[in-house]
């Protein structure tokens, strides 16, 4: 792993996503910076040619966007039309393959761990030698779907699956306590059969890096969890932590306060 071209590219990550949503007057900015570390490290360090990627928590499309840009896996000038009609790079990651890198359209929560274990199935069955990366979020945990899936996972040993939770304890409508208390979340994943290991900051590379070696290491039969404690809205200080970046758009003075920041 290259920490400085990693934090090269997360500089970089970081203008692109205020920029775009800047100009698309959208929202859905904070859900993206917290899941933009881990999004760049399994893109551009972690994953080889072969695996896949199912990002559930679909409203952070664009910090997968701009990891998929980092990656070289798409041009950054297609993002532009990001937000606009017509276009691939939705509010919510395309369905039919339209963009490489992206297999399935995600959003709706608690459907992607459904995909990414189906994917997981098939490649044992079918014995291809690759990996299963899903993205989730908190409030993806709080659907029935994403147990059920779980345990799919372990009964068939899919070794092959790899979740990483991107928890920054902040939903829609509140705090993971206050809408949903999945505690002790550690011990839940565990009892699913789960091989599972917490990354302390989800936000840094290398708490993410060991996270992953630490399962590496251990080469359990089992599916795999790394529980990553991240910030919402992590980069930006008025945004870091508040709600109300789960929905609002920026104005001029608050994008340059952002940019501001990042330099």
């Amino acid at each position: 792993m290259d920490i400085g071209l990693l934090t090269k590219k997360k500089k970089e990550s970081l203008k692109t996503v205020l920029r775009l949503y800047k100009k698309a007057n959208a929202g859905h900015i904070g859900a993206s910076l917290s899941c933009l570390d881990i999004l760049l490290y399994l893109q551009c360090s972690r994953m080889s040619e072969n695996d896949r990627f199912v990002l559930s928590k679909g409203h952070a499309a664009l910090g997968l966007y701009v990891s998929l840009v980092q990656a070289g896996k798409i041009d950054e000038k297609e993002l532009e039309s990001f937000y606009t009609n017509g276009t691939y790079f939705a509010a919510h990651p395309p369905c039919g393959g339209k963009v490489s890198g992206i297999h399935f359209g995600t959003g709706s929560l608690g459907h992607g761990l459904s995909l990414a274990t189906g994917m997981a199935f098939s490649n044992n069955f079918t014995n291809k030698n690759n990996k299963i990366y899903c993205v989730v979020s908190e409030g993806d945990c709080n659907e029935g779907s994403t147990w059920e899936a779980a345990l799919f996972a372990a009964q068939h040993s899919l070794s092959n699956l790899y979740v990483i939770v991107d928890n920054n304890k902040l939903q829609g409508f509140g705090s993971m306590e206050e809408v949903m208390n999945l505690e002790p979340f550690v011990q839940k994943w565990e009892s699913f059969n789960f091989d599972v290991v917490t990354a302390e900051d989800g936000n840094n590379f290398d708490s993410l890096h060991k996270a992953f070696l630490e399962l590496d290491y251990r080469n359990s039969s089992k599916p795999k969890c790394i529980i990553a404690s991240t910030v919402k809205g992590k980069g930006v200080s008025f945004m870091e932590n508040k709600l109300e970046w789960h929905y609002l758009p920026m104005t001029e003075d608050l994008y340059a306060q952002a940019l501001n920041e990042l330099e």
